[in-house]
């Protein structure tokens, strides 16, 4: 046995035992002191062979044994806190990973709060302040020629990142500040910054270190979610130390580089978030990319994939970073082929939800600005015929906003693809989406193809300098011309103009003949322009005429084209439209129903006559509605009659006066309900509704609303959910339901969304309008079917995405009918989403499915629940839920008071 090993074994044996068992101060002050002498730094230090043997062998023992003597009266044995001081040296000045665990070991095995507890908790925060930490990386990182065991790698690991989570659940409410979260992670950050400093110190010096210690740290630290906390230190100090230093460079990829696989996600993420720019990334990454199978996973197919909550500029960063380096530039065509691929598919486009196809419409973009022309003309087949497929599928979407994203894409992708060939343009709303994806293209345009960012943003840099040559040329040619020109009469005032009306040759028809003839056969375009500002007025004017030729009338509008720049041309027709039908709605109605399944019409025309059938159904339903011979409307302003309906100005000011001199008690209220009268819809509902109804599954030639229709079959059912609403109280109601219930049956698994939004649509507009008990009495066969299929819907995965398969009824059925002017027929609640401009869902969709199928469920409850319940679908998540808290008699007034009994409390909570 070598003397010098057992001398310190012999040393450490008599102190231990006497620190367990003495009681003198002093005694066990001076054995503490002959035992420091073993730690590096003392002022007599021992030989260098005894300090290790004492270090590897013997501290972790004698540490253990401090712990345990630790008390109140063991620390008062020597008076001014010596014995303490003395005794937390071992704990800062010793090996700092063995003091680290043993610290841990100690807060872990104390049961319950107590002065050990505190006090040790009180040391490991010294600790951490004292720059420990880093000591305990460092030493890991120097350990190359006796490699350190795994398991204390992995326990100092755990210890280190888990060490807020160990503190907090030890300490509970008497927690430290250093243990939290936000405290802690930012300090590790500095102390890695630390180790990593002085590793790059020992590299210049000739010494070899290994820094995978630090890249487990590092990525365990983001695996726990902790990557602004831990990455907001590093990356700011990374980037300035990166500047013009390859050695920093070089540490940064290795350290990068080292990152377990399982941590690879979590730490990219991270770091692509806190960069700023697409040098400071690739300064800090290197090629990783090209050496890492997992981090090409996670910058190339789930950061641009499988995830959309990404800002914009981490996506410029991130393909920036694709496109700064030959090497990866590769894998910014391949991204790009697969991001055209997965945008134009029709699968992805109808299932995934619009702020993720907004997400990969970007990242289109930004790799279109970044390629070169040689690199698109390599794969210019293969792209275009993705983006012209991708074009396809989303003109043909129900959505406004995917068609919105198809136009923009196509428009700059084909420019950029395909520059000799012909622009594609397209007229779309220039929104805020629409300028935010323009902006993408015109910030970064591509090496070798300055100028040619967009097609949708190349003409107006083109009309700029133009429109400043003529505005801001005109100047220097006005003074230039004042000084030839002395009879200039710019010093005249002009004449006022803005009351002066068109001179027309042609005076509008007085008799709906006239109209006819005008709209079908006359070349004289004013006449016809007068025309058809004339006929809405002349048919509201003279019902009996109208009736004469109300068909051929209706003829005449629905085939009628646009022949001059008529202000509000699309406005004219369809009132007019409207008016006829109003007027005499049965043969009307059946003349247009059969027209809307007949060939060689328009997509558009047919969704026309689906508005008119729905805005004359309001119209006849509508309470109060005036006698078709008042129905006149506005006087024109030149009309005679317009200054003798207006009240004198002295009547005005006498009244006013009477007003404010007279003293009111009381008032009642000023609200006046609804006039009473026959609801002239009843008698023509069945016009207006079977005939759409019955041929909707058979195909023609160019027409398929079970194939590529579907805009057209949403908006279908829409208009027959809008109908069955209009029909409430109608004897005709109980089998328009049955058959809206065996319609919304057939197509209830339909991929489109806008159409699963009518189908809900029109099931709540069956519960609205058909009577419960006529509901159970006639229709339960439809009611056990439609319950299924809306517990389904209630409870499908897919309800996370607009796009995709939320549940489709709007809470916000106020502003669908404030948008659209539509007032309740006879007093109703506002009918769900029977037509909308915005067809995607919002937050409540979910309760309104899953209170539609909970009244389907409870087919016995009483009446008062169902319509408690289907009142509550539209107070739910609105803004101006009050205007809907009637009474259920005033909505449903034509019925008994027996029928109209509401007992069911107001606060009542639906699950």
């Amino acid at each position: 046995m070598d003397p010098a090993v057992s001398a310190v074994r012999l040393t450490v044996r008599e102190a231990v035992h006497t620190l367990s068992s003495s009681e003198d101060g002093d005694r066990i002050l001076s054995t503490l002191g002959s035992l420091k002498r073993y730690l590096r730094g003392a002022e007599n230090p021992a030989l260098p062979g005894e300090q290790e043997e004492f270090a590897r062998m013997h501290f972790s023992a004698l540490l253990r044994c401090l712990v345990g003597r630790l008390s109140p009266a063991w620390l008062e044995l020597l008076p001014g806190g010596q014995l303490e001081a003395l005794w937390a040296s071992f704990f800062l000045e010793g090996p700092a990973d063995q003091a680290f665990l043993v610290l841990m070991e100690s807060i872990e095995g104390t049961a319950g709060p107590s002065f050990r507890l505190m006090k040790m908790a009180q040391l490991l925060a010294r600790f951490l302040g004292a720059g420990r930490v880093a000591a305990v990386m460092e030493g890991q990182c120097r350990q190359l020629a006796e490699p350190a065991f795994p398991l204390l790698q992995e326990t100092l690991l755990a210890k280190l990142v888990g060490l807020p989570d160990h503190l907090g659940n030890r300490l509970q409410r008497e927690n430290l500040a250093a243990f939290l979260p936000q405290n802690y992670f930012p300090l590790l950050g500095e102390e890695l910054l630390r180790v990593l400093q002085a590793v790059v110190d020992s590299l210049r010096g000739g010494w070899d270190c290994s820094i995978s210690f630090l890249s487990q740290v590092l990525g365990k630290a983001c695996v726990h979610g902790r990557q602004k906390e831990i990455l907001g230190v590093l990356v700011p100090q990374l980037m300035a130390l990166t500047q013009g230093n390859c050695l920093w460079q070089r540490v940064c990829w290795r350290l990068v580089e080292c990152v377990p696989d399982r941590a690879m996600e979590a730490l990219l993420t991270g770091l692509v978030e806190a960069t700023l720019g697409p040098e400071v990334l690739s300064r800090l990454l290197g090629n990783l990319v090209m050496k890492s199978k997992k981090a090409r996973f996670v910058m190339t197919r789930k950061i641009l994939f499988l995830q959309y909550r990404y800002s914009t500029p981490m996506l410029q960063s991130l393909l920036g970073y694709l496109a700064m380096d030959s090497q990866r530039r590769p894998l910014l065509v391949q991204a790009l082929k697969e991001l055209l691929e997965t945008w134009g598919s029709s699968s992805a486009i109808r299932h995934t939800p619009l702020p993720q196809q907004c997400y990969v419409s970007k990242a289109v973009l930004i790799c279109l600005v970044h390629l070169r022309e040689a690199e698109l003309r390599d794969s210019r087949d293969e792209l275009l015929a993705s983006l012209m497929a991708g074009v396809k599928s989303r003109l043909d979407s129900s959505l406004p906003a995917v068609r919105h994203l198809g136009m923009i894409v196509a428009e700059v992708a084909s420019a950029r693809i395909h520059p000799e060939g012909p622009p594609l343009r397209f007229q779309y709303e220039d929104d805020e989406l629409s300028r935010e994806l323009l902006a993408l293209v015109a910030t970064q345009p591509a090496a070798d193809s300055p100028l040619k960012a967009s097609p949708a943003v190349a003409p107006v840099a083109a009309e700029a300098p133009d429109r400043g040559s003529t505005e801001g040329g005109g100047v220097p040619a006005q003074a230039e011309g004042a000084g030839s020109d002395l009879d200039s009469d710019d010093d005249l005032v002009p004449y006022d103009m803005s009351g002066d009306q068109e001179l027309k040759s042609s005076k509008a028809p007085a008799y709906l003949r006239d109209c006819v003839e005008a709209l079908t056969s006359s070349e004289d375009w004013e006449r016809w322009e007068a025309a058809l500002q004339a006929v809405e007025g002349l048919i509201v004017r003279t019902p009996a005429a109208t009736r004469e030729v109300s068909v051929e009338l209706a003829k005449v509008l629905l085939h009628l084209e646009e022949k001059t720049s008529v202000v509000g041309f699309e406005g004219l027709r369809q009132r007019a439209l409207v008016a006829v039908v109003v007027t005499d709605p049965a043969p009307v109605a059946e003349y247009l129903t059969s027209q809307f399944y007949a060939i060689n019409f328009s997509l558009r025309q047919r969704m026309d006559i689906l508005d008119v059938l729905t805005l004359a159904a309001q119209e006849l339903s509508r309470p109060g509605r005036l006698p078709k011979a008042a129905q006149v409307g506005s006087p024109s302003p030149a009309s005679p009659s317009s200054s003798t309906t207006e009240a004198p100005a002295w009547r005005v000011v006498v009244e006013e006066r009477i007003r404010n001199k007279t003293r009111r008690f009381s008032q009642g209220s000023a609200r006046r309900g609804p006039d009473a009268g026959p609801n002239e819809f009843s008698l023509v509902a069945g016009w207006f509704f079977f005939p759409l109804i019955q041929h909707f599954d058979r195909p023609l030639v160019t027409f398929d609303l079970l194939g590529e229709d579907q805009l057209v079959l949403g908006r279908l059912a829409h208009t027959l959910g809008a109908l069955m609403y209009l029909a409430v109280n109608t004897t005709v109601a109980v089998p328009m339901g049955k058959a809206l219930l065996e319609f919304v049956w057939t197509l209830r698994f339909h991929g489109d969304a806008y159409v699963r939004q009518g189908l809900l649509s029109a099931v709540s507009a069956v519960l609205l309008s058909v009577p419960t008990a006529r509901l159970l009495t006639d229709l339960p066969d439809e009611l056990l079917e439609a319950r299924p299929w809306l517990a389904g819907e209630h409870r499908a995965p897919s309800c996370v995405g607009e796009a995709g398969g939320r549940r489709l009824v709007r809470p916000g059925a106020s502003s669908w009918a404030r948008a659209w002017g539509w007032q309740r027929p006879w007093g109703c609640p506002v009918a769900p989403c029977l037509r909308t401009k915005r067809p995607l869902a919002g937050d409540g969709d979910v309760a309104v499915t899953g209170l539609l199928w909970g009244v389907v469920r409870w087919g016995g409850a009483r009446e008062g629940v169902l319509r408690w319940g289907m009142r509550s679908v539209f107070v739910e998540n609105s803004n101006t839920s009050s205007r809907f808290q009637e009474p259920y008699s005033e909505h449903h007034g034509t019925r008994s008071a027996g029928e109209c009994s509401d007992t069911c409390p107001r606060q009542h909570s639906w699950s």
